[in-house]
């Protein structure tokens, strides 16, 4: 999932963000849902938004998933600027990629 921090808030990018699915897969939704309840800001269409103080259970939160096997690592891993500095609370679930 593209992601940007700017001002202590982490940024996913809109069309990386899980989609809800009404008779969709559970852990699809369940992931939906938990990314959901803990972001600052999540609307359609827009970059969903984490403040500093939620990185520690979000971290959490992708690797819980990412272990689960249920979902890809493109849909659980944060890949950031190759310039940006990644947070240690989310050092676990991100990467970098060049542009």
């Amino acid at each position: 999932m593209r992601a940007a921090i700017a001002q202590d808030i982490l940024s996913i990018h809109a069309d990386d963000v899980p989609a809800y699915k009404k008779g969709g897969s559970v852990v699809r939704n369940s992931y939906f849902w938990a990314l959901k309840s803990i972001s600052c800001h999540a609307r359609r269409d827009r970059p969903w938004e984490f403040d500093a103080p939620v990185w520690v259970a979000l971290g959490r939160m992708l690797m819980a998933f990412t272990e689960a096997g249920y979902l890809g690592s493109s849909e659980t891993c944060l890949e950031f600027p190759y310039d940006t500095p990644i947070p240690p609370e989310l050092r676990l679930v991100a990467t970098w990629v060049e542009e």
